[in-house]
């Protein structure tokens, strides 16, 4: 079929001083009769560590009923507690899931489990046997088809350390693979057709002021000329939400080195209001995670909002986000089940965020969550209790998945069973996955 005139290829780029931005998909992209042929499947695991709220029912028996971070009820009919309420709206799109955790994780101490949350493997002791994490798997065949085989991110970078790792992700060794954190850095790449780090003349446009979109100003409205309406919306809007993104990014450097080194927080001088910095520092990744998506450079993401026990600068989220006078790790060692499930669902809301942002963005296929799998959770449920993982289980409507219930698991089912048919749903076909007995059998995957 000849190329018309108007057409794009679904790889361009606006160029500008240096720059090469991406581009989403828009309609001039498409031939004149068909649609990409493939539709794009993607991963994205979001984790919270320290577990959550769950006041026993016996012992707290009113408070279990508002605080508890997993509802009242089973099946379709199941009732939000204070916690998760903030996933109302989205109800139709998620599934709960009790009771799943690794067999081998379930008798250590909580706070090591997270080494496992997406590997399964054994982290006790001087047994310490990581193995490779379900993202990695998945990104060795989707990853093949983007610029980025997956995008590896946490709030305070790096990978920490045995039992406390800074990363969800670990390599066929089992050995962590280093996330990144720093907004500037990954957002630049976006902007590279080769993936690189900015260039010493892009960093010295940073320094001026230079804003990407300020860059490709001119080649944008070089291209919106020749766009159809609602292509020249879809623009507007793309390079809009990237201003916004680095607006945010601008902010976040002014205090983001600060909290990386040992300090008291009584003394940390925010230069932008504290109770806002940490929604806006977890937001404005989740944007970029949203933009990665969106522009098709990776179709796998993990992102840690928090390393275990007290370490790292996410134990001073309660405190900065929420006016809690106490850190995460101390929380889930007391019975303060209203602080504790005020914070959990300060956390459930960022997840909320980003299924709002994955309705509302859409490409050639429709709304980007519909083909995309997205479980956020922990590896442990209250306080050092390692098995009963809170997870919730969203997208894949077009993938085949049905939502709108709470299901509850007994011990023999291996949280591994999930991961497998998470890999089959998005077409890495697996029998296995660490210490595995099948897939999930579960409504939510038919």
């Amino acid at each position: 079929m000849s190329h018309k005139s108007w057409q794009l290829d679904r790889r361009s780029f606006l160029q500008g001083a240096g720059i090469a931005l991406t581009l989403p998909y828009l309609d001039a992209m498409a031939d004149s009769t068909a649609r990409s042929a493939e539709t794009p499947k993607r991963l994205c695991f979001m984790y919270f560590p320290n577990g959550c709220g769950i006041p026993d029912k016996k012992k707290y028996a009113s408070e279990h009923q508002k605080w508890s971070w997993f509802p009242m009820g089973q099946g379709a009919d199941y009732q939000f507690t204070n916690t998760l309420e903030v996933l109302q709206p989205h109800r139709s799109d998620i599934s709960i899931l009790g009771g799943l955790s690794h067999p081998r994780s379930r008798e250590v101490l909580g706070h090591l489990a997270g080494d496992s949350w997406l590997t399964g493997g054994d982290v006790s002791g001087s047994n310490y046997r990581n193995t490779i994490s379900v993202d990695q798997v998945a990104s060795s065949q989707i990853g093949q088809k983007t610029r980025f085989s997956s995008l590896v991110v946490s709030v305070d970078g790096g990978v920490g350390y045995q039992s406390r790792v800074a990363t969800l992700s670990f390599n066929d060794q089992g050995k962590p693979i280093p996330a990144e954190h720093r907004h500037r850095e990954i957002f630049e790449r976006y902007f590279s057709p080769g993936g690189g780090a900015a260039t010493r003349e892009r960093r010295a446009q940073i320094r001026r002021g230079k804003r990407i979109v300020d860059l490709v100003l001119e080649d944008s409205r070089r291209l919106s000329r020749l766009l159809g309406k609602g292509d020249r919306a879809k623009l507007q809007e793309y390079l809009e939400s990237l201003s916004s993104v680095e607006r945010q990014i601008q902010r976040n450097e002014k205090w983001l080195d600060t909290p990386m080194k040992p300090f008291n927080a009584e003394h940390i001088n925010f230069d932008v209001d504290p109770k806002k910095t940490p929604e806006a520092y977890i937001r404005s990744m989740i944007d970029i995670m949203v933009l990665g998506f969106q522009t098709d450079i990776t179709r796998v993401v993990s992102y840690m909002l928090g390393r275990e026990d007290g370490i790292g600068f996410g134990d001073r989220f309660p405190k900065l986000a929420c006016d809690i006078n106490q850190g995460h790790h101390g929380m889930s060692h007391s019975t303060n089940w209203e602080n504790w499930s005020n914070y959990d669902r300060w956390l459930a809301s960022h997840y909320a965020y980003m299924l709002d942002r994955l309705k509302t963005v859409r490409d050639e296929h429709g709304p980007l969550l519909d083909n995309t799998l997205l479980l956020f959770g922990s590896a442990c449920s209250t306080t050092h209790n390692a098995r009963n993982y809170p997870l919730v289980l969203a997208g894949g409507k077009n993938m085949g998945l049905k939502h709108g219930t709470y299901e509850k698991f007994d011990d023999s089912v291996p949280l591994s069973n999930l991961f497998v048919s998470m890999l089959n749903t998005v077409g890495v076909r697996s029998k296995r996955f660490a210490d595995s007995t099948g897939t999930l059998k579960a409504g939510v995957f038919g």
